[in-house]
């Protein structure tokens, strides 16, 4: 488990970002994998989340996940919201509930969590490029506001997730960002007439363009074998039909 100096600052939650070690499945999803939509089985993944839940808090609740769908939709857990774990799709979480850990799951995308200070108000951003560019870190920081957060009062902790180096894509992608923004260009790079993208950094602009200057980014990349984290883009090269799902968690004690 990693965890953010600045988060960890913050006795008033408990977060962590997990690898692939530790766990109880076995093959390709060898050993910590939460990912509730792979192909993996539902006892090994619901041992693993168990797993998780203890390192995070002996008295806590199940982790609450969504169904991940690359979306903008977030789903906000007021103290009195009553929805069965798993049910909706989304792809951000907020809540202001003590003792609920809330998860994202990710496998080369970016886990982004935020802790408001002084409003004791959590979200968990599952942030991969499609979700990104359609404005979801946006949405959840605006609504964060509209709940009476305040931009210099949200920490934010960028997870481990696919680096630059190891993050080629097509030409068509590349135009999707421009055509969003022309400056979005300087989160492109060329190399041996490969087209690069740093996801990572472009997260971070997401966080500043909102006005949020307290940022962590834990620099470790998900697709580097020696760093132990399931990588859908290292699976797919390798040929492998499926890949486990590194979990994020973050809680307020």
């Amino acid at each position: 488990m990693f965890n953010s100096k600045k988060l960890s600052k913050f006795s008033e939650i408990s977060h962590g970002f997990f690898n692939r070690n530790g766990g109880v499945s076995e093959g390709i999803y060898k050993s910590l994998n939460c990912g509730t939509g792979s192909k993996d089985t539902k006892n090994n993944i619901k041992k693993n989340l168990k797993i998780v839940k203890k390192k995070i808090s002996k008295k806590s609740k199940e982790i609450f996940l969504v169904k991940q769908i690359h979306s903008n939709k977030f789903i906000f857990l007021s103290k009195n919201t009553k929805i069965k774990n798993r049910s909706i799709n989304a792809d951000a979480i907020i809540t202001e509930r003590e003792k609920l850990p809330i998860g994202i799951l990710t496998a080369d995308c970016v886990p982004l969590l935020l802790f408001d200070k002084r409003r004791k108000i959590i979200a968990a951003i599952h942030a991969g490029w499609r979700g990104a560019l359609k404005g979801i870190i946006n949405k959840v920081i605006k609504f964060m506001l509209k709940k009476g957060c305040s931009k210099k009062h949200i920490t934010a902790a960028i997870g481990p997730s696919i680096n630059s180096k190891n993050y080629n894509v097509k030409i068509d992608f590349k135009d999707k960002f421009i055509k969003k923004h022309k400056k979005n260009k300087i989160f492109f790079k060329n190399r041996n007439k490969l087209i690069y993208f740093d996801l990572p950094n472009y997260i971070k602009s997401q966080l500043k363009f909102n006005k949020i200057s307290k940022i962590d980014m834990i620099n470790i990349d998900t697709y580097e074998k020696k760093n132990n984290f399931f990588s859908a883009r290292r699976s797919l090269k390798s040929k492998q039909d499926d890949y486990g799902r590194n979990i994020s968690i973050i809680m307020i004690n």
